[in-house]
């Protein structure tokens, strides 16, 4: 009997802060170290990406804007880290999202498979921000994976001084999550695909 070949899946990680020590990012470097067999996670850097203004829009995407885009087409899905500020996503991370969400209805977010996952220093990890983000993805038509949620709290303890992801059961945890979101992308793919067909 014929082995059928599972294709190889790529996520582009995305962490919604801007410090090279953060914790979000090292939530992204360990998805990295951490990715089963058959799935790549790729970082992507938000530094770059200017503030959304649509009069720059108007005169066509700056270079850091076409990058970014072109990198989500690429991937099969995303992979999100984001803090929590003042009980919402960081400013960084709305501002890539309100220009990669470009143009409304058929921007490169359309029926993109998406884990959201955070890391926080208080006891209430990220389920605010993590909140904001699926719906304001879920309006860009963003498939975003419902569960497993990782929040992880008291992140001071689990990582360290160099952002790195040290507690085992969160470590645990961002590994389950990769091996659901590469099922749920496998499965919006094969959704996709038959209404295609």
């Amino acid at each position: 009997m014929a082995t059928r070949t599972v294709k190889s899946l790529s996520f582009l990680g995305i962490a919604g802060s801007l410090r090279k020590a953060s914790y979000n990012r090292g939530l992204i470097r360990a998805a990295i170290e951490l990715a089963p067999a058959g799935i790549g996670v790729v970082p992507y850097d938000l530094a770059e990406i200017p503030m959304f203004n649509a009069d720059v829009e108007a005169d066509g995407d700056p270079p850091a804007v076409a990058d970014f885009k072109r990198a989500i087409a690429s991937a099969d899905a995303l992979l999100i880290a984001t803090p929590e500020y003042n009980h919402c996503v960081p400013g960084v991370l709305k501002n890539a999202i309100d220009w990669a969400s470009r143009p409304a209805r058929r921007s490169v977010l359309t029926s993109k498979p998406v884990g959201i996952m955070g890391a926080s220093t208080g006891r209430g990890a990220t389920a605010r921000a993590q909140a904001h983000l699926r719906d304001g993805l879920a309006y860009t038509n963003g498939l975003v994976l419902p569960l497993p949620e990782v929040l992880v709290d008291l992140a001071g303890e689990k990582f360290d001084a160099d952002g790195t992801l040290i507690d085992e059961a969160t470590r645990e945890a961002v590994r389950d999550l990769l091996v659901s979101l590469a099922a749920w992308t496998r499965r919006m793919q094969r959704s996709v695909d038959a209404a295609a067909s």
